[in-house]
């Protein structure tokens, strides 16, 4: 895969970028505490000497389907040990990881595997009550380049794992194929806050450095029981859920697949939980349990709030409830990775108003219209330089030009670094609605609603929302032929049109026209005003 990646960066970065592959970290836990628990999953426990012998396991069976160093194995399973094994199988042989949302439907899924032109693709037979594998058949005619179909939970995936690829392949092969650590292994799709998903790429060395200072920063080491309910597909799943426990020596991993508050406080006590990283919501529904009174969570030592700022109120909720919690607040991105997160003992003003302080190397300055750097305190459009940032977007290299001033990446972000370094976000330069840490691509929603056969115009807003931030309301004005329009109508469309359920408006309006500019730009700071009033 093409990337930006140049020899002054590889340069700069020594240091900072350890050259090693998290294979290597696999390789280390396995033969340090072979019989430690590794993944505790919704199915059972799995060590760190059988994850290893699986995953090299299927990295010989990947090979023998014909998949070599750069070819995209993408799979869409939920927060099963699986994920983990094909992860360290297809880092293992050079192939490019490429992760999808298991709620994303048939227009995400069609568009990526599209454009990565995947030569694998693994899905689970059901997951919440969805058929994936009809979905792959109704698309794959649509992928030239798909070679292979495994259905984990059918007998293709459990015959392709129980099959002895040691036995025909020499083992060998793994250890000549070693990837270099500058080689792209993962291709992660944003959720398309331009219209379409970008493909962000990351190298081993990118994604190694993001995670490198997590035990200094939070304490997280070996003894540490880390816990993840956000999607593995997402980056702060994929680091701090499948790949940081390996990095800091061998941790236990606890999962959840669906996300369960009351769950979660049974898991804490059982486990001993010590970390989590998750979106706001989350806190507040761990808060929120009815039976958390019931449980001991002594043992849970870091909250890391990742994609929404955190409610003052939640957090002297968590000191009243929980007083042995620090909670955390960061920013970042699937360019960058985390870039900010606050320091465990930050007084309350920090936690609560700002986006967190740099990890180490990793550098931050807003710029105004023009691109001078602003002083301490002054609002302007967020850059960020450093060793975590990505490669470079798949096919795209204009909009991976166009969206670097130098050796500085523009987030699109407007925001304000105080005069200790710590940030604030405070504004968006792209138009997309965070709902409970998840982007909802607004161009994207639009789009499809314009092809709704009663709708003539249509403006995709977020509205404040106490425990998720914000919800998406769908502005429309109707075809003068039309009676009328009903929510389940709409839902039910964007349904067919294989949007994912997250996408769906909460809400909707109907207008008799939407508020324009005198160019004919739809002016959402007056629909949010109206609809707030």
């Amino acid at each position: 895969m093409d990337t930006m990646l140049t020899a002054e960066q590889i340069d700069l970065y020594t240091g900072l970028w350890p050259n090693k592959l998290i294979t290597d970290f696999l390789d280390e836990a396995a033969a340090a505490t072979p019989d430690k628990a590794a993944s505790i999953d919704a199915h059972g426990t799995t060590t760190w000497a059988e994850l290893k012998r699986l995953s090299d396991r299927v990295a010989l069976g990947l090979l023998e389907l014909g998949v070599g160093p750069g070819d995209v194995v993408s799979y869409q399973l939920p927060n099963w040990t699986e994920f983990l094994v094909l992860h360290y199988a297809a880092t293992r042989i050079g192939a490019v990881n490429n992760p999808l949302i298991p709620i994303y439907r048939d227009r995400e899924v069609g568009f990526m595997l599209g454009l990565a032109k995947s030569k694998v693709i693994v899905v689970p037979k059901e997951f919440r009550g969805y058929d994936h594998p009809a979905m792959v058949e109704r698309l794959r005619g649509d992928w030239p380049s798909l070679q292979h179909v495994l259905v984990v939970g059918d007998t293709s995936w459990q015959d392709f794992v129980d099959t002895s690829w040691e036995e025909r392949r020499d083992p060998a092969e793994l250890d000549a194929l070693r990837p270099d650590p500058n080689d792209v292994t993962l291709l992660i799709f944003t959720s398309g806050t331009t219209g379409e998903p970008k493909g962000v790429m990351h190298t081993h060395n990118t994604l190694v450095a993001a995670n490198a200072p997590l035990p200094e920063r939070l304490g997280v080491g070996a003894d540490s029981v880390i816990h993840m309910a956000s999607t593995f597909a997402h980056l702060t799943g994929l680091l701090y859920g499948v790949r940081l426990p390996a990095q800091v020596g061998g941790a236990t991993a606890v999962y959840q697949d669906v996300w369960d508050a009351g769950r979660f406080v049974e898991l804490v006590e059982e486990h001993r939980i010590t970390y989590t990283s998750a979106a706001t919501p989350f806190l507040h529904d761990t808060l929120d349990a009815p039976t958390l009174a019931d449980h001991d969570m002594s043992s849970l030592e870091r909250f890391c709030c990742m994609g929404a700022p955190i409610p003052r109120a939640l957090v002297r909720q968590a000191k009243a409830k929980l007083p042995g919690l620090a909670v955390l607040g960061g920013w970042g991105q699937s360019e960058n990775a985390l870039v900010t997160l606050g320091i465990p003992g930050d007084p309350e003003e920090k936690i609560v108003e700002r986006d967190g302080y740099p990890w180490p190397g990793m550098h931050i300055r807003v710029v105004d219209a023009e691109g001078a750097v602003l002083p301490a305190g002054q609002e302007g459009r967020l850059q960020v330089t450093g060793p975590f940032l990505f490669v470079g977007y798949l096919e795209r290299p204009e909009l991976t030009a166009s969206s670097f001033d130098g050796e500085w990446f523009d987030t699109g972000d407007v925001a304000v670094i105080d005069a200790e370094g710590y940030l604030n976000i405070t504004g968006r330069t792209k138009d997309v609605i965070i709902r409970g840490g998840e982007n909802i691509p607004v161009a994207y929603v639009e789009n499809v609603l314009y092809e709704h056969p009663a709708i003539a115009g249509v403006a995709v807003v977020g509205l404040p929302d106490p425990r998720l931030q914000e919800r998406a309301c769908a502005v429309v004005t109707l075809r003068p032929e039309v009676a009328g329009l009903t929510i389940d109508e709409m839902r039910t469309f964007l349904g067919e049109k294989g949007v994912a359920r997250q996408y769906w408006p909460e809400r909707l309006e109907i207008f008799d026209e939407l508020p324009r500019t005198a160019s004919g730009k739809i002016q959402k700071f007056q629909i949010r005003a109206r609809l707030q009033e």
